[in-house]
């Protein structure tokens, strides 16, 4: 977020001293707060309800393709000074680029549809409003704290509660029965029980968004590292990865958390979470007779923050389109914001389950994915675009890897519903 930005725009000294990889801690940390999302809410508690521990691999290996990429699209920020939209306007084909870019506009699309959705419905839970109205209201609020920068002013106190809602969720599990033995099973050991592959892509798309690859390196490029010599992109690349290693580590907490809590308390006793509602109950040993309004409040706040990010996300892609970076004033910019949050808004008055529109939301994500994936590493893959810190070959293929990977899901998804 902008705060981010300003914290990124300060000069350092070319020589780091044991604590300066603080001065870098900030772009990992905003990706972290997609961690903890209303999407990721309703996907967590979906995996456990139904399947128990069955699906903890999937946020261990999202997890594992985050930091990978995550650091390695920070590191096309670092070294050319561009973003992801710009990168690919500037280096690759008309044909291929942009139509690329424009998908991942319909993805922040779908991003905003569950960020503004999740701040609805936790509106509905507090003050009994119709999602639609809720949705409206939500849509509204970012937009002023987007265009008028006010929302500089409360960014930390909500990724602050939101941060310790998502804490308690880890807390709570030294309050609750896991068979820690077949959880940490799980959690390495990939299976797919009958019917659960969307549940699965879910997931996978809520961990791994593809707005936030296209926000992380227009973040990191507005630091304009680039521009003060070899000496210190070679630092800058040094510990962002220990930013971003830091910040997607609590990220996967975070999500098995909610993952093994949702076992405990709805899968073990039978019941599916077919609501976010249900989902209070998930904290009631720790909160009491609380649980329900803080829950919302945080879902709230949860909502509110990450429709800011997504936002400013559909901003900084959308104007890449056009070489430029995001700036709420600039009316590029202004369109990206608008078009996603306003779209998002539009479908939202025509969906009948908001639950299910959160889960289906997140699986389109994981639909796009492999497209950002693969332009993102064709760039970082360039000699011509990264010089000499362009992708050792060994770097290259694995980075490919996870993007057949997404992709072979991705098939074996639209085979099974065609079925």
């Amino acid at each position: 977020m902008n705060i981010l930005k300003e914290l990124g725009n300060k000069q350092h000294p070319h020589v780091l001293g044991a604590l300066d990889i603080f001065k870098y801690i900030g772009p990992g940390l905003l990706v972290t707060v997609g961690f903890i999302d209303p999407g990721n809410w309703a996907s967590n508690f979906a995996a456990g309800s139904e399947y128990g521990y069955a699906l903890l691999w999937v946020v261990t290996l999202s997890t594992v393709m985050l930091i990978a990429l995550q650091h390695n699209v920070a590191h096309l920020g670092i070294v050319t000074g561009l973003c992801l939209s710009e990168a690919a306007v500037k280096y690759t084909p008309r044909w291929v680029g942009r139509p690329i870019v424009l998908s991942a506009v319909l993805a922040s699309i779908s991003t905003s549809l569950a960020e503004i959705l999740g701040g609805a419905i936790a509106l509905q839970m507090l003050f009994g409003i119709s999602i639609p109205v809720g949705a409206l209201l939500v849509t509204i609020a970012v937009l002023i704290l987007l265009f008028t920068n006010s929302y500089k002013k409360i960014e930390r106190a909500v990724i602050g509660f939101v941060s310790i809602i998502g804490l308690s969720f880890i807390y709570e599990l030294f309050l609750v029965h896991i068979d820690w033995g077949e959880a940490a099973r799980a959690a390495v050991v990939p299976s797919v029980p009958q019917g659960s592959l969307l549940i699965v892509m879910s997931v996978l798309g809520a961990v791994v968004m593809p707005h936030n690859l296209f926000l992380h390196s227009e973040v990191i490029q507005s630091r304009e590292i680039n521009l003060e010599g070899d000496e210190r992109i070679r630092h800058a690349l040094k510990y962002e990865f220990a930013d971003t290693l830091f910040s997607m580590l609590v990220g996967w907490a975070i999500n098995s958390a909610m993952i093994l809590l949702a076992a405990s308390t709805f899968y073990t006793h039978g019941e599916q979470v077919d609501d976010l509602a249900q989902a209070n109950t998930m904290l009631a040993p720790l909160l009491g007779s609380n649980a329900s309004n803080i829950f919302a409040l945080a879902l709230l706040l949860a909502g509110i923050s990450s429709t800011i990010t997504s936002g400013m996300a559909a901003g900084s892609i959308f104007s890449g389109l056009f070489g430029e970076s995001y700036n709420a004033k600039d009316p590029h910019s202004a369109v990206g914001v608008v078009l996603s949050l306003g779209v998002a808004l539009l479908i939202i008055f025509f969906i009948g389950n908001p639950f299910q529109g959160l889960i289906i939301s997140q699986m389109v994500l994981s639909l796009q994915l492999p497209f950002t994936v693969f332009l993102q590493v064709s760039l970082t893959s360039s000699k011509r675009v990264m010089g000499k810190y362009v992708n050792k070959p060994w770097n290259t293929v694995f980075l490919y890897g996870l993007a057949v990977i997404v992709t072979v899901l991705n098939i074996w998804l639209l085979v099974s519903s065609l079925a």
